[in-house]
């Protein structure tokens, strides 16, 4: 039996992070728990003080397909490389020149919404297709693939 996953980024920012990966996934932002019709009608009735409210954000698969992404302040910045990444599929089933010029549609998209774009890795058959490396608004590397 397959286990259920949740993918959990350390940040500074947690409710700015989660917007910027909910566009780029096509994620939504949890909802509140039952009754409350806000996150910060929830946690004002949780008692937790203005200053504690943006300490964590959750996105969801609004099908249900993918995994929950969570967002967690943490006191520390962002050191060294990540050791795990995401690769976010921006041209399933494109080839050659078909697919850079998607990835790089898909690129400017995100670095409107503030990613970095790092390198383009240019195609080389038979094992490599090409993909562009790029950071999200706090410096966390993932892939256009």
């Amino acid at each position: 039996m397959a286990r259920e996953i949740q993918v959990t980024f350390d940040c500074a920012d947690p409710a700015t992070l989660a917007g910027f990966w909910a566009e780029v996934l096509g994620y939504r932002i949890q909802d509140p728990p039952p009754g409350f019709e806000s996150w910060d009608a929830a946690l004002e009735a949780f008692g937790i003080p203005p200053e504690r409210r943006n300490d964590a954000s959750a996105l969801i698969d609004p099908d249900d397909d993918g995994p929950r992404i969570f967002f967690q302040r943490v006191p520390e910045g962002k050191t060294a490389k990540n050791r795990v990444h995401l690769d976010v599929r921006a041209a399933p089933g494109a080839d050659g020149d078909e697919r850079m010029a998607a990835l790089e549609t898909a690129c400017e998209r995100l670095v409107a919404l503030g990613a970095t774009r790092v390198e383009r890795r240019e195609p080389a058959p038979p094992l490599e297709s090409g993909h562009i490396v790029m950071r999200d608004p706090e410096g966390n590397e993932f892939c256009l693939d």
